[in-house]
């Protein structure tokens, strides 16, 4: 009774009595990590010609809401790259365990059920994962040390594609917490660790032991560098369509990138090649840390949340409190709304009354998207509330997403009556767990 998908298109099934065959054809090159295949108790809900949700049967209709404007979002990035070239664009709804935000399999993207917000706030990581259908998927990084090809790239997509659907407001928001992304990142291997460099030796060197936000943020760091330094969007555009075209259907590394970029423009710009002869290639591609020069961003679209929490930390000196409400955040984006946590985090400890406070306001504890919960409940565990734990162990007990999953283990175990707690939940819950989570936290509690 059970439903086969592939990444790849489906071209039938044939039931013999005894079982069913399902056939399927992908006319594409790939790498063999795309190779996926997906069993289940599956119902499908039609978005449009070449779009379609799966998921379990008590989710389809959910999920075919929240994810109603795919085909609008893969439109948009065809406009801002080259034409899709995979036939089909399905998502496929896993269960909670799945450890990952989303994974780009050709024609049938995996995603977590953790984007299931009720009012398609979180659907950015669908942006993410169709953007992967040109970096990543037709331009492959030929090992896991250029690994930045396929995210650094596929977060720079995300993000012009979301400033074309959301206004560049958003993108600039994106781009402000990618970069407190990218800090927590090098702060927690260590501004020396020569896993945060762009293009880290990965000799010897498990790639799960590696992976983090650096290859994301900081490859799109560098190349939002680039598009600014060179000219802007209307410069750069024409390049990375022709680095597409280029390499599609290929397996490269850092270099044959950069010879790529130096060509394209000793050919079509040349005017541009004094600004790339100042560029220092080896700070930004091999050096440890942050990178060596920092990008600037519009400030004013999170102005708005800064003051906010600026205004709750004066407020706790005095525990005056009745002049918030929850009007206050209503029409915050959600990326506001973790810009506004962020910056509380940075000012932790803060007073139990100032957290009881936010959480009676704001309801963070029961928020449904997720980004704001974990925003609150990491602000929660820095500040040693153990009010919280009772939602944290929630959290933990419902989704194994590693982006939340790993943090929040790792803030309950550093408080000082959570240890014993964070280690007695996780062996209640290592089962539920994908085995690559289940590892990590293992190797994060030092178990």
């Amino acid at each position: 009774p059970l439903t086969a998908l592939m990444s790849a298109i489906a071209t039938g099934s044939q039931d013999d009595g005894d079982s069913v065959v399902f056939s399927f054809a992908q006319s594409t090159t790939i790498p063999s990590y795309l190779v996926a295949l997906v069993v289940g108790n599956l119902s499908v809900a039609k978005i449009s010609d070449r779009c379609a949700v799966w998921s379990e049967p008590e989710n389809i209709e959910a999920c075919a809401w929240e994810f109603a404007d795919m085909d609008t979002t893969l439109r948009t990035a065809e406009e801002l790259i080259t034409p899709y070239l995979w036939g089909r664009y399905d998502l496929l709804v896993l269960p909670p365990s799945f450890p990952f935000g989303g994974m780009e399999n050709p024609c049938l993207t995996f995603v977590t059920p953790t984007l299931l917000a009720g009012d398609r706030s979180l659907t950015d990581v669908i942006a993410h994962e169709i953007a992967h259908s040109w970096s990543g998927n037709l331009v492959t990084a030929k090992n896991w040390e250029h690994f930045w090809l396929n995210e650094g790239w596929t977060t720079y997509f995300e993000r012009r594609i979301v400033a074309r659907l959301s206004g560049e407001d958003a993108r600039q928001l994106s781009c402000v917490i990618g970069e407190a992304d990218l800090l927590e990142s090098v702060n927690f291997y260590g501004k020396d660790s020569p896993l945060t460099a762009l293009v880290p030796k990965l000799d010897g060197v498990d790639p799960d032991d590696a992976y983090s936000t650096v290859p994301y943020d900081k490859g799109a760091h560098l190349l939002y560098y680039l598009e600014q330094l060179l000219g802007g969007p209307s410069v750069f555009e024409p390049y990375m369509r022709s680095y597409i075209n280029t390499f599609k259907g290929k397996s490269i590394g850092t270099q044959d990138w950069k010879s790529h970029l130096l060509t394209y423009f000793a050919e079509h710009d040349s005017s541009k090649m004094g600004l790339l002869d100042q560029i220092e290639w080896d700070k930004w591609l091999f050096a440890p840390g942050m990178p060596p020069v920092g990008n600037k961003y519009d400030e004013r679209p999170q102005q708005i949340c800064l003051e906010l929490a600026d205004r709750w930390i004066a407020a706790s000196s005095d525990a005056d409190f009745g002049q918030f409400s929850h009007k206050d955040i209503d029409g915050f984006s959600t990326m506001q709304k973790v810009i506004f946590l962020t910056r509380l985090a940075d000012r932790s400890p803060l007073p139990e009354a100032t957290l009881a406070a936010l959480d009676s306001v704001y309801q963070l504890t029961d928020h449904r998207n997720c980004e704001v919960r974990f925003g609150w409940l990491s602000l929660a565990l820095k500040s040693n509330y153990m009010t919280a734990t009772t939602a944290v162990i929630d959290m933990l007990s419902t989704q194994g997403r590693m982006k939340y999953t790993r943090p929040l283990y790792r803030l309950l175990h550093a408080c000082p009556d959570g240890r014993d707690i964070a280690e007695q939940t996780f062996q209640r819950l290592r089962d539920f767990y994908h085995p690559i989570c289940a590892r990590m936290v293992e190797k994060d509690l030092g178990m």
